[in-house]
């Protein structure tokens, strides 16, 4: 499945900025840096109904009750990067939520494969027999 890129998400992104908690002296107590992306699953009109589906599956310990992703950084000291590394965030969210592994095809070995492994098998049965004492 297709995403679009991060970017087309912006129309439907709430961004919120807070100041981020963490060492940085008196950056940290005037700079509003951390950043917070909240994106409604069920409204967006970027994604198909399939793909709601299974973001609604996949993402709902993520989820806040009113059905919001919440998205989260505080990596930087700028506001513009962490907004940038947030967007990255989610896409990269989505991405994996999105993904369908691709169906293993059931195989059996090679003839070839089962006589060398039942060759194996009876050379180290002969070793273990010339071992024993014969009493």
């Amino acid at each position: 499945m297709t995403l679009p890129p991060a970017a087309y998400f912006w129309p439907e992104l709430q961004v919120q900025t807070s100041r981020s908690s963490g060492p940085g002296g008196q950056n940290v107590n005037k700079v509003e840096s951390r950043v917070e992306l909240r994106w409604q699953v069920s409204s967006s009109q970027l994604i198909t109904d399939e793909q709601k589906e299974m973001l609604l599956q996949k993402l709902a310990p993520q989820l806040t009750t009113e059905g919001y992703l919440l998205v989260t950084a505080q990596e930087d000291r700028s506001q513009l990067r962490n907004k940038e590394i947030a967007l990255q965030k989610f896409h990269d969210l989505l991405k994996r939520a999105l993904h369908k592994p691709k169906a293993r095809k059931a195989t059996k070995p090679s003839k070839g494969a089962v006589r060398k492994r039942l060759e194996t098998k009876k050379k180290h049965s002969e070793k273990k027999t010339n071992r024993r004492l014969d009493l």
